[in-house]
């Protein structure tokens, strides 16, 4: 077989997932973010929207966060999967097991 078109570093996919949950942590604390800026902003309209739209939030951030994990958990079985198959390609190279051939 010839070589993958598709190159990707390793390390960005190990850190991939910790992003992605990064991520949605952040997301999940809209709220207190918004709070923390209230006595900042002042006026009570745009804290009221602010309010409104955390409201809103609510309603899809679930379905995101679960975006997210589904992503985050499948590029660590991917990670994992890379770094298998990359020790049996090392140790096929050394002479251990899974090399072709046969008894002819």
């Amino acid at each position: 077989m010839g070589k993958s078109d598709l190159a990707l570093p390793l390390t960005e996919l190990e850190e991939y997932g910790s992003r992605l949950r990064s991520l949605k942590t952040r997301l999940n604390h809209t709220k207190r973010l918004f709070e923390s800026y209230k006595d900042d902003i002042g006026d009570r309209s745009v804290n009221d929207a602010l309010g409104d739209f955390e409201s809103n939030w609510e309603d899809g951030r679930e379905d995101i966060t679960q975006q997210l994990d589904a992503l985050g958990d499948m590029s660590d079985a991917a990670v994992r999967e890379l770094k298998l198959n990359k020790a049996v390609k090392t140790e096929d190279k050394r002479g251990g097991k899974g090399g072709k051939g046969g008894d002819a």
